[in-house]
């Protein structure tokens, strides 16, 4: 088995490498990034992402498991009022985030090298854990997300990500190619293979991930793509079966278009039937195969059961005309050049995948343009049609929104479900 499934680094290597070449690119600047989250609005999406069914605050706990050069001090920008705490075992990628810490006065931001897999001796837990790019990594990532889960708060959410085999397929052949030829990580061969990628054969799998990934020209992202002694991928399968290995219950995917029966071309193929039989977690697999591309899996995940039930948006239940739908940041409103019967596009830039767009009639954009994170469904409903027009939009306003949750175009904040409904 190769080494994308398996591995065949040690901690020490592992440790090395990343000491060497931190991950990511170190960055002193951070003041777009911090005027990008100035915006309160983002912050209530990005909490309702994780947290349907809370009331909003800021002052959680947070733990970046594996937090490289810059990621903790980013989230402790994005979130001043909430502590957050930063691990890894890379010193050369902790210096570079104490050195934002101070530049930036990070007061609510604390740092310690420590490996993921003995998150445990922090001896506190946490109310989110962000772990993304680095159980992949890990000589053992079983422990390393077990140990995580011992951390994590009863009520608490955690944002994952791993790497997805079938779009790094050219990754992982240029990986052996390195292998065969007994390359590993140096200034010198990281330059080898910055001029070697440039004359790659047209159509080789590589050429999909280096159009979309420019950072590929720059060494510490080249060293960990190609050179890292630690290497392993995570099919939808297999990904869930992590999670149960942890003991940990999925939630979503971050962004699930991508994944869903309900989007883009995957409701007009000719197996679209076929595919409707299917449980979610058969049909995420079957799209994953069909998509082909997918680099990566980015999840939220929770500690059980009874708090991914707490969470979990259903369309299918009463309630929904209380859920309170909040605007995806990244999403945007097309007006020009529109299909037939369309008043407008919405597109989420974060979307990779082209056919990911949705096209809305009069109807939808007056309910959409209604959404201002604060108006439950049922009240847009009531402020947009006519009394006449009500019954008729209620019915309309369900699958619309459901279809905008599915799309990535909004959250919902259903902290305000009354427990009245019969």
């Amino acid at each position: 088995m190769s080494r994308s499934s398996e591995g065949t680094g040690t901690a020490e290597e592992v440790q090395n490498f990343y000491n060497q070449y931190p991950y990511p690119r170190p960055v002193d600047d951070l003041a777009n990034y911090g005027l990008l989250w100035n915006d309160r609005q983002r912050r209530i999406a990005d909490f309702h992402l994780f947290w349907p069914a809370q009331p909003y605050r800021e002052d959680f706990s947070i733990l970046i498991a594996g937090c490289g050069t810059s990621q903790a001090a980013k989230y402790a920008m994005r979130w001043p009022e909430a502590q957050v705490t930063g691990i890894d075992f890379s010193a050369t990628s902790l210096r570079k985030t104490e050195d934002l810490k101070r530049k930036y006065d990070l007061k609510n931001l604390e740092v310690q090298q420590l490996a993921v897999e003995r998150a445990g001796e922090l001896g506190r837990s946490f109310d989110q854990i962000v772990c993304t790019g680095v159980l992949h990594h890990l000589v053992a990532p079983d422990a390393g997300l077990s140990a995580l889960r011992t951390v994590l708060n009863p009520d608490g959410a955690m944002h994952l990500m791993v790497y997805a085999p079938y779009g790094r397929t050219g990754i992982y052949m240029l990986q052996e190619f390195c292998r065969k030829l007994g390359i590993s990580a140096s200034d010198e061969a990281i330059r080898d293979l910055v001029a070697a990628l440039k004359l790659l054969p047209p159509g080789h799998p590589l050429e999909t991930v280096l159009r979309v990934a420019p950072d590929f020209g720059n060494e510490a992202e080249l060293a960990d793509a190609l050179l890292h002694p630690q290497d392993r991928a995570y099919s939808v399968p297999q990904f869930f079966d992590f999670l149960d290995r942890a003991g940990l219950k999925f939630g979503r995917w971050t962004r699930q278009a991508p994944y869903s029966s309900k989007c883009g071309v995957i409701p007009s193929l000719p197996q679209a039937d076929l595919l409707a039989k299917l449980t979610l977690n058969e049909l995420y697999a079957a799209v994953e195969l069909f998509r082909g591309t997918m680099v990566r899996h980015s999840a939220v995940v929770y500690r059980d059961e009874t708090c991914a039930e707490l969470q979990r948006i259903d369309f299918s239940q009463d309630g929904w005309l209380d859920y309170v739908p909040v605007r995806i940041a990244d999403t945007v409103c097309v007006l020009d050049r529109l299909p037939p019967g369309a008043a407008s596009v919405l597109i989420n830039r974060a979307h990779t995948f082209r056919d990911l767009f949705l096209p809305i009639n009069a109807t939808q954009k007056r309910f959409f343009d209604s959404i201002d994170g604060k108006r439950r469904i049922e009240d847009i409903v009531q402020t947009t049609s006519t009394p006449i027009e009500q019954t008729r939009d209620v019915d309309l306003a369900r699958s619309f929104f459901e279809q905008l949750w599915w799309q990535d175009q909004v959250v919902f904040d259903t902290s305000g479900l009354r427990t009245d409904i019969s």
